[in-house]
């Protein structure tokens, strides 16, 4: 746990380290958002001391490292709001969206992945197969259209785009506008994930293990629950850290799509504004986020498995 917790640390750093560089080879300074066209050199400086941008690069990240450790993500050079409290409200929709749509597509892809490698040789089974592997080529702005024509459009049955105003004061609305954004990301997500829970599945299915649960007189449901899916679900928990992740980060064309209040819009539109603070903000918690997920199935991944612990236990 203290070698995990410490090489989350490290990339933690790294990521700091590698965000503030990007963001200062952009061309130009970042103080430009503060100053109007035709501004003199005065003020042109008094900005530049405003945002920083006239210490040197040193000072500069150590600023900048010591506002990320107190958590000060800074204000807005466009609106002066608080970055940190922006983030959080936009929190609200994307970590909704993304937990939703992750549950949902475990749900689609878990049971049909097993059942396409059990039943692999008959025409379900390859059936579910083939649709999977159509799945992973459509890309999932092209799905978002396709439902909000099919369902918002032509059916409507659920709202095209937006979020309420109330947000989640108003949970009935908030989650019809989530409806078709989490089934979106559910459908091409669960695609992905299909194929790696049959390949799992069809490991488990020629193992050792699994042969002599059934020569003991084991049923092969009984041998297949009770000892292939605990071994088959230590690759796929990697791989749902990878998707979830993915995922989270991906939402951005997602949101855009839904014209969804999400970490998406709000980094597009920092962008688009050359507003620093923001767009630094949203990086480093989707990046903060991105590393506890993936110390987050390392950790499970230990806890089913207990060679893997063993093995960490035998390393130190």
């Amino acid at each position: 746990m203290l070698r995990r917790l410490a090489i989350l640390v490290l990339s933690l750093f790294i990521a700091s380290l590698v965000l503030f560089v990007l963001l200062r080879l952009l061309p130009g300074d970042p103080a430009n958002a503060l100053l109007s066209v035709g501004a003199d050199p005065r003020q042109i400086e008094a900005a530049r001391e405003q945002v920083g941008s006239n210490l040197p690069l040193g000072q500069q990240f150590l600023r900048f490292l010591s506002s990320l450790a107190r958590f000060d993500l800074g204000n807005s050079f466009i609106s002066g709001a608080s970055v940190a409290g922006e983030i959080a409200a936009r929190l609200t929709v994307t970590l909704p969206l993304t937990l939703m749509a992750f549950v949902l597509a475990i749900l689609i892809a878990v049971p049909l992945g097993i059942v396409s490698a059990v039943k692999a040789d008959r025409w379900y089974g390859a059936l579910i197969s083939t649709i999977s592997q159509l799945g992973i080529a459509i890309p999932v702005f092209w799905v978002g259209i396709l439902l909000v024509t099919a369902f918002a459009i032509n059916l409507r049955l659920f709202p095209s785009g937006g979020f309420p105003s109330r947000g989640w004061h108003a949970p009935a609305e908030a989650l019809r506008a989530l409806a078709l954004p989490v089934l979106t990301i559910a459908i091409v997500m669960s695609a992905s994930l299909l194929r790696y829970v049959r390949s799992a599945t069809q490991d488990v299915l020629g193992s050792d293990y699994l042969r002599t649960a059934r020569a003991l007189g084991a049923s092969f449901t009984e041998a297949l629950v009770r000892h292939g899916i605990r071994n088959g679900s230590v690759p796929v928990i990697s791989i749902l850290g990878i998707e979830l992740a993915s995922t989270l980060l991906g939402a951005v064309v997602v949101e855009r799509v839904f014209t969804l209040p999400g970490l998406g819009s709000m980094l597009l539109l920092g962008i688009e504004q050359r507003d620093y603070p923001n767009v630094q903000g949203v990086l480093f918690i989707s990046t903060l986020l991105v590393l506890l997920v993936g110390f987050t199935a390392d950790l499970v991944q230990r806890l089913i498995d207990p060679r893997l612990r063993d093995k960490a236990g035998a390393a130190s």
